[in-house]
């Protein structure tokens, strides 16, 4: 079995779009949350989200190709060129058969849907473009990154809601574990704000409402959340088998050693109420890492601040670490970018890497009044410093689906 490790980050995502900016502002308590200004939110619940700023999808791609590319496809590709050249990685002397793009996203390209129907109505069926089904399906992203860069190796485009990062990551360590491929493109990219999803997140009554004060909307584990903030960008890292990677003198940020998931065979939108799901997730990346609850150093939660997403996931903590859940600190990043759907797996897999690289961990803002039934170090307000060798990320999504993670850091 081969030893995966990552050797390269790239992000776009609403507290900056590269990884020095996005770390910084995470350790620094930034929040990337703010009044939506690109459509009319007068009617909507929700007037608020996590939105990618000083994107420029022409200057990157030339106005011909972004004519053909969502949104989320134009992350997703920014976010994996930047992964690419972090890595140092040269694909013209690669052997690209046995590099792989595993990208997925959740809602794919929505807004490009929305546009050609509106076309449609307005304008009539002649007028709808042709590139509409290529722009709107899943795995355009993957689809075109493997295009724009030549890879030859196994494509995968998941689509496990939230969870999509972590399910990219885990399946794409498997692969290269397996010695299937060499170097593995692994994320998600998600650009859902938009006028429907934004009502339809609103009329379930899952977003925060707090709109006169973006940046403390989103507040994981905290008595007085209401729900958690829409967020878009793209996550993406590049996983590479420690032999290939030592080969080529490669930098190494650091090694994932473990993988699970799981269901909560439950419901379509809500969590486990005693976190069945992911506990089973957790437990499963633990035993395919093979270390013990002990050695885990620091849990990046999943936590989009909800009611019972925060709760069962705290009891799924203390289920699992027993009295150790109270030694492990917890954080919350969504605290400060919102969540990010599909992207937020690969983007929260960043912010690990930096976290185990670096000895800080990220504050849980906004953490003023904890929830009773949320009572574990949830690292509140400011950035800490800690001794960091191993630690899990979760990501949870509709229709139960888990993923977590488990990554050390490289010496």
């Amino acid at each position: 079995m081969e030893r995966v490790v990552i050797t390269g980050m790239g992000i776009v995502s609403p507290l900056g779009n590269d990884v020095d900016t996005f770390w910084g502002n995470l350790v620094n308590g930034q929040s990337g949350i703010g009044a939506i200004d690109a459509f009319d939110t007068s009617r909507q619940k929700a007037k608020i989200a996590g939105i990618v700023r000083d994107f420029d999808g022409n200057a990157l791609f030339g106005r011909k190709e972004v004519r053909r590319m969502d949104r989320f496809v134009q992350f997703a590709i920014a976010a994996a060129e930047q992964a690419v050249s972090h890595s140092g990685l040269n694909l013209e002397e690669s052997d690209r058969e046995r590099i792989g793009v595993y990208v997925g996203s959740g809602t794919g390209g929505i807004q490009s849907l929305l546009d050609q129907d509106h076309i449609l109505i307005e304008r009539g069926p002649e007028r709808v473009s042709p590139t509409l089904v290529p722009m709107m399906i899943a795995n355009s992203a993957a689809a075109m990154i493997s295009i724009r860069l030549g890879t030859w190796g196994p494509t995968l485009s998941p689509v496990t809601a939230c969870s999509i990062g972590n399910t990219a990551i885990g399946e794409a360590m498997r692969m290269i574990a397996y010695g299937d491929a060499d170097v593995i493109i692994a994320g998600g990219a998600e650009a859902a704000i938009n006028e429907v999803a934004l009502a339809s997140f609103g009329n379930a009554t899952a977003l925060s409402t707090r709109n006169d004060d973006p940046t403390a909307a989103s507040r994981p584990f905290d008595q007085s959340r209401d729900g958690f903030v829409m967020a878009e960008g793209a996550g993406i890292v590049i996983l590479e088998s420690l032999s290939h990677a030592s080969a080529r003198q490669a930098t190494i940020y650091a090694e994932v050693i473990g993988y699970g998931a799981s269901s909560d065979a439950y419901h379509m939108v809500a969590t486990h109420p005693e976190g069945r799901g992911a506990h089973q997730a957790m437990k499963s990346a633990l035993r395919n890492a093979g270390i013990t609850p002990e050695q885990v150093d620091v849990i990046s939660a999943h936590a989009t601040s909800t009611g019972v997403g925060d709760r069962s996931e705290t009891y799924a903590i203390k289920q699992l670490f027993g009295e150790q859940a109270y030694q492990i600190p917890v954080t919350a990043n969504k605290s400060m970018l919102g969540h990010m759907l599909g992207a937020a797996g690969g983007a929260e897999a960043i912010a690990l890497v930096q976290m185990l690289r670096e000895g800080i961990i990220p504050p849980t803002i906004n953490l003023q009044q904890p929830d009773d039934d949320c009572d574990l170090d949830y690292v509140p307000d400011v950035a800490r410093k800690a001794d960091l060798q191993i630690g899990l990320s979760n990501s949870f999504g509709f229709g139960g689906h888990n993923a977590v993670i488990v990554l050390k850091k490289y010496e």
